[in-house]
């Protein structure tokens, strides 16, 4: 957690709150098929338990944030340029929001999403 003293008190900024607007961030970018959580968070969602920082590690610093994404990218996309633009709109979103440096963004793809097939329904 981050606290930041101003004249009229104290500021807290926790790490949920920087992971959720991370992982906001990282699903506004085209071709990011979801965030990609940990064993212990997936079993937790079929429990009835919705996490928005499902996949992100939030490591904070005096005055700076760095921050890990696990994410699925959908299939046919180029990694490599989703990956970017992740890093690049999470570092800009977190950043408006909350006053904090974010040192760096990585992110680790973890897996494509396949298409859907339609079934041809003709007789």
């Amino acid at each position: 957690m981050i606290e930041n003293v101003q004249e009229l008190g104290i500021v807290k900024i926790s790490d949920e709150v920087v992971a959720t607007a991370a992982g906001i961030a990282a699903m506004q970018v085209p071709g990011v098929h979801g965030l990609y959580g940990t064993l212990r968070e997936g079993l937790a969602e079929l429990m009835g338990r919705k996490s928005a920082t499902r996949g992100i590690a939030v490591q904070m610093g005096e005055d700076s944030v760095s921050l890990t994404l696990s994410i699925e990218v959908d299939f046919g996309v180029r990694i490599q340029d989703v990956a970017w633009k992740v890093q690049q709109n999470v570092k800009k979103r977190v950043e408006e929001m909350t006053g904090l440096l974010v040192r760096d963004v990585n992110v680790s793809v973890q897996g494509v999403a396949l298409p859907k097939v339609q079934k041809d329904r003709t007789p």
